[in-house]
């Protein structure tokens, strides 16, 4: 008999910075929370355990024989198009893995829940300007995603937004925080487009904050939106037909 609860393990891309994976872990807590029936549980792809084959070995080892992976990132760059179906490919023959999509825009869409984290990290800064403040990555298409995400962060907001970078492209947050004080902008906030604080996002914002940035919003962590998101992505995989095991 098939264990009752969706195996569900959620994959960061993991950090030496101890913040990393207890943001992840609350967010998997979040989402248990929120549905009882799932057994949720955290990995990571590098730095902290366990590895996603080795969370997918372990509900195989339960009895599970399907299961859900969802990538917590923003973007499908490298880690997205490569290292997680890696992970799939490695799980045992006997379990079946359903891949959710990433959480950032898939197809041009950019998830109504996504922009409505950013907004409630934004609490009530009532910025006139802000910086949509990214990782980086070398994909120019990962980027494009990110672009998206600020376009439709700033039509919510009814203001002005940029897109930053702590890494891998330009411009910095703080060129990004400058460029708008030249433009006229004096109430400018860092929206964070980070899952979990580490030294990137630290990085950012000092960057933002040594230009003039006037409040930073922290990363999406378990925000209830964020929460709510991944849920939509686990049901969403698991509506996809599934795949036959291997024998």
């Amino acid at each position: 008999m098939r264990p009752p609860r969706l195996a569900v393990t959620l994959v960061a891309h993991g950090s030496r910075d101890p913040r990393a994976s207890r943001a992840t872990e609350a967010l998997a807590r979040a989402v248990g929370a929120l549905h009882p029936a799932w057994d949720v549980r955290a990995s990571y792809l590098d730095h902290s355990v366990p590895r996603p084959r080795q969370a997918l070995a372990s509900f195989a080892a339960d009895g599970h024989r399907r299961a859900v992976l969802v990538p917590l990132l923003l973007t499908s760059a490298f880690h997205g198009r490569v290292d997680v179906p890696a992970e799939i490919a490695a799980a045992p023959a006997s379990l079946d893995v359903a891949l959710a999509d990433v959480l950032g825009p898939v197809d041009g869409v950019v998830p109504p829940l996504l922009l409505d984290g950013l907004v409630t990290r934004l609490g009530d800064a009532a910025p006139d300007a802000v910086v949509l403040a990214a990782a980086g990555t070398r994909d120019a298409g990962a980027r494009e995603t990110v672009a998206a995400a600020a376009e439709a962060l700033g039509d919510r907001l009814g203001v002005p937004c940029r897109v930053a970078y702590a890494s891998a492209a330009p411009p910095l947050s703080g060129d990004a925080v400058l460029a708008l004080r030249a433009a006229g902008c004096r109430r400018i906030a860092l929206a964070s487009y980070f899952l979990a604080p580490g030294l990137l996002w630290d990085a950012t914002v000092a960057s933002a904050v040594s230009a003039g940035a006037s409040f930073v919003a922290p990363p999406l962590t378990d925000t209830p939106a964020l929460v709510s998101l991944v849920a939509e992505r686990v049901l969403a995989a698991v509506a996809r037909p599934a795949a036959v095991p291997a024998a």
